[in-house]
């Protein structure tokens, strides 16, 4: 079999620029130079080290990984902890006037606790949930805004040793309601309501018609937040002032099994049927503090920013289990970006100083839209590493962060992963590995990612394929809640023995990994596999453009034909001039084959809450079919006013 015949995806583009890490970052860096071939020397020693140096345990583990039932694996299997000890208890003596949020709420009202402060408050909370009757194995439904409150009620959950499921407070009635049913939660937690650019978003009624179709609750917790009225049904609902006040600030945390159920987090299935997704306690806690600290270069002065939402697993790793564990400042701010002004994070990061940033690929191409004038209009000199999380980088998108944000010389850590991973998987080391823009690098230690074919052989260095993960890891899910089949099926049935999470990659002769989004959205042109990610990033590439998401749609020529759907930078018009410009453009950056067929200009695009494109909905937009389900998303109307669009298109092959 040739070389070429083996890429289950095209590699149409290449990268040249690289950038360094400056000795003076290398020098200070937590990860250095070799650190990936000692992890690889002794993959299993390298997790039992970081296990045994980054979490207290009650009772320390004989046994690293059993394998003996894959894909069951099991980490530390009778090792002993609280998740929740390594996170508050165990800085209190050396640094428990230390801050660990500094928190923005929309409206400009802003709170600070100290990890002292944020012990007593979940333990309050955890002796008063006690009080409702929840209990260990207990599973309790969260449904709020980023307050606070959010956090304190997941570290009271893990303290009793009751599995919390998140919710996104951006969904609906009936999301929350399919969630609360499939783990059969106890307890709902929710506010008020939450604000949302100026609006209030209203949780609780969403939360009371979710609990009414869910026998299993048997109470619903609010935070007042918004001060909106809201019913209050007798003998089910209390407030979180009541149910805290009075409390004893000390909760002896329950002692959990390393297997135990930590929580669980519903990500969306093929099926309709969201899959509840099981993370356990100690392989997890290894996975989000190694990646935090190495990942991040986390330093004790740090001031660190995650700007996702704590619904998704982003939130969960990377803003409350991880730093709080590695005894980190962190910023929590509750509203929209944009809201009241376009410059609201950077006016953040200048006000509080913050020195490591963590967004996602689709706000900056936000940021790139609205604007340089933003960022430009505030001092960002305290910055010193920037992350991206979510899903590709476009090449130029991770320029302008370059650029703009991080002043040129900042290390960015753009990072892969997914809710089944737990913990980052592919990233640069900053002071260790050079970047390449648009490029996740290299394996995180210990890590074994791979790029294979339809037969599950690997795809010689220039090719591309499938991502695989061929051992298991520390952070990795256990299973799905309530569904083992599906489990086995889903992730480890494609290619016998190995991970696959669904998405494309292909690595350059560096041995470099470049992520190609999802296999399910790889078009089929002409007999070519082409990575809707490659496409799009040619389009960012372009001066005019700053955000780009394209489709394959039906065409009886080639099978397929690409649709493209861009959104322009502040100050530019999308007239015939630029639409054959931007085709020529494609053209020549990775080859005509990639040529988009149609392109509509377009001031927003579908996205879900989380930020991510819904190219299903432009597909059927593109081949004007029925519109597929809407209600996840954040902007619906940008939907119907696409769809009624007329589509301008050139067909000049």
């Amino acid at each position: 079999m040739s070389d070429s015949s083996r890429q289950a995806i095209e590699n149409l583009s290449t990268e040249d620029r690289v950038f360094p890490p400056s000795d003076e970052f290398a020098v200070q860096a937590n990860a250095k130079s070799g650190i990936h071939e000692q992890a690889e020397d002794d993959w299993l020693g390298f997790w039992e080290q970081q296990a045994r140096n980054r979490i207290t345990w009650f009772k320390e583990p004989t046994e690293v990984l059993d394998d003996s039932n894959p894909p069951f694996f099991k980490w530390f299997k009778d090792g002993e902890l609280n998740v929740t000890y390594n996170c508050l208890d165990r800085h209190l003596d050396t640094q428990g006037d230390k801050v660990a949020y500094h928190w923005i709420g929309e409206p400009g009202d802003t709170r600070t606790f100290t990890y002292r402060e944020l012990y007593e408050e979940v333990n309050r909370f955890a002796n008063g949930l006690v009080e409702l009757g929840v209990k260990k194995g207990d599973r309790v439904a969260i449904y709020m805004g980023m307050i606070p409150e959010l956090s304190i009620a997941m570290l009271a959950c893990a303290r009793i040793g009751a599995p919390h499921s998140v919710v996104f407070g951006g969904f609906s009635s009936d999301a929350l309601a399919d969630r609360i049913q499939d783990a059969e939660a106890k307890v709902v937690i929710t506010q008020d309501g939450a604000w949302r650019r100026g609006s209030v978003v209203p949780l609780k009624v969403n939360a009371d018609v979710s609990a009414a179709q869910s026998p299993t609750i048997e109470h619903v917790v609010v935070v007042k937040r918004t001060d909106s009225e809201v019913t209050m049904t007798e003998g089910r609902d209390v407030w979180y002032h009541d149910l805290v006040d009075g409390r004893s600030t000390e909760f002896e945390p329950a002692v959990m099994n390393a297997e135990d159920l930590l929580y669980i987090l519903y990500t969306s299935g093929t099926t309709g049927k969201p899959k509840g997704i099981v993370h356990t306690q100690a392989g997890y806690l290894t996975g989000v503090t190694t990646t935090h600290s190495y990942v991040f270069d986390i330093k004790p002065d740090d001031v660190y920013w995650c700007a996702a939402d704590i619904g998704w697993v982003t939130g969960h790793s990377y803003i409350v289990y991880g730093p709080l564990a590695n005894g980190t400042t962190g910023v929590m701010y509750e509203g929209a970006p944009d809201w009241p002004g376009k410059d609201r994070l950077w006016q953040i990061i200048e006000d509080y100083q913050v020195t490591i940033f963590y967004t996602a690929p689709t706000a900056i191409r936000a940021f790139m839209k609205w604007g340089d004038e933003f960022p430009a209009g505030h001092n960002l000199t305290s910055l010193r590493v920037l992350g991206t999380v979510g899903e590709p980088i476009n090449p130029e998108a991770w320029m302008w962060y370059h650029e703009h944000i991080g002043g040129g010389d900042r290390p960015i850590v753009d990072t892969w992963w997914q809710t089944e991973t737990g913990a980052i998987m592919i990233t640069p080391l900053p002071g260790a590995v050079p970047t390449k823009p648009g490029s996740a690098t290299f394996s995180f230690p210990g890590i074994a990612a791979d790029v294979v074919d339809e037969e599950g052989n690997t795809v010689p260095l220039g090719g591309g394929g499938f991502l695989v993960i061929r051992r298991p890891w520390p952070s990795m899910l256990r299973t799905i809640y309530g569904d083992p089949d599906r489990y086995v099926q889903t992730y480890w049935s494609r290619m016998e023995g190995v991970y696959f999470p669904g998405d494309g990659a292909k690595r350059d002769e560096d041995g470099y990994f470049w992520l190609l989004g999802r296999v399910d959205d790889v078009m089929l042109i002409a007999g070519h596999n082409i990575s809707t990610t490659e496409v799009e990033s040619a389009l960012v590439s372009h001066r005019a453009v700053a955000e780009a998401a394209v489709v394959g749609r039906k065409d009886e020529l080639t099978g397929q034909a690409i649709a493209a759907f861009v959104t322009l930078r502040a100050g530019e018009i999308g007239d015939d001039k630029l639409l054959h410009e931007l085709r020529d453009h494609v053209a020549s950056s990775i080859g005509p084959i990639a040529k988009p067929k149609s392109i509509v200009f377009t001031d927003d695009l579908p996205k879900t809450r989380s930020g991510k494109i819904m190219r299903r909905l432009l597909k059927d937009i593109s081949e004007e079919r029925q519109l597929g389900d809407v209600t996840t998303l954040a902007n619906a109307d940008v939907v119907q006013a696409l769809a009624s669009m007329s589509q301008t298109a050139t067909d000049d092959e």
